[in-house]
């Protein structure tokens, strides 16, 4: 996994290619706990583009902060693909972004199961051309899957700023 530098000048190189192209960004996170919005805060200007992001850690959060649906996470649970990618189009919905992403998880080192290990995450974008989510299997403690979901949603970030969704 990338070092501390390696993860500023990722979340720094997100937020410039974001206010260059003057592309207005969301986040929607449950596993991270706010630290995607935490690290594209951190770059001077991003005000112009960063427009917010909502932390959705319970089920009811994300079922009345982001709008996904109460049926879809009775049949899915929160850490699943649809989740994601509905976690994704709320927050673009809600703030008016361009591009949004989501990230929801098992973080550890409790709440895993077989089908459901402690490590794996799901990270979505929206855009207005569609959505694209990924599942990872991160390994390590709380804080290494944390930071690990953290720097692939910025790294999918990236790549949907430099190429749309299809």
């Amino acid at each position: 996994m990338d070092d501390n530098n390696g993860v500023r000048a990722l979340a720094h190189q997100v937020a410039t290619l974001a206010i260059d192209r003057g592309v207005t960004l969301a986040t929607a996170e449950s596993c991270t706990t706010g630290l995607v919005a935490h690290l594209l805060g951190r770059t001077a200007g991003v005000s112009a583009v960063f427009l917010g992001g909502i932390v959705a850690y319970a089920n009811a959060a994300k079922r009345d902060l982001l709008g996904v649906p109460a049926a879809l996470l009775a049949r899915h649970g929160a850490v699943s693909e649809p989740v994601a990618r509905s976690m994704a189009l709320g927050a673009r919905e809600r703030f008016g972004a361009a591009l949004a992403v989501s990230t929801t998880g098992i973080a550890g080192p409790g709440g895993g199961s077989s089908e459901k290990p402690v490590g794996l995450v799901y990270i979505a974008i929206s855009s207005g051309e569609g959505e694209r989510c990924r599942r990872f299997q991160f390994r390590g403690d709380r804080e290494d899957t944390m930071l690990a979901a953290a720097v692939e949603a910025l790294a999918m970030l990236r790549e949907a700023l430099l190429s749309p969704i299809a």
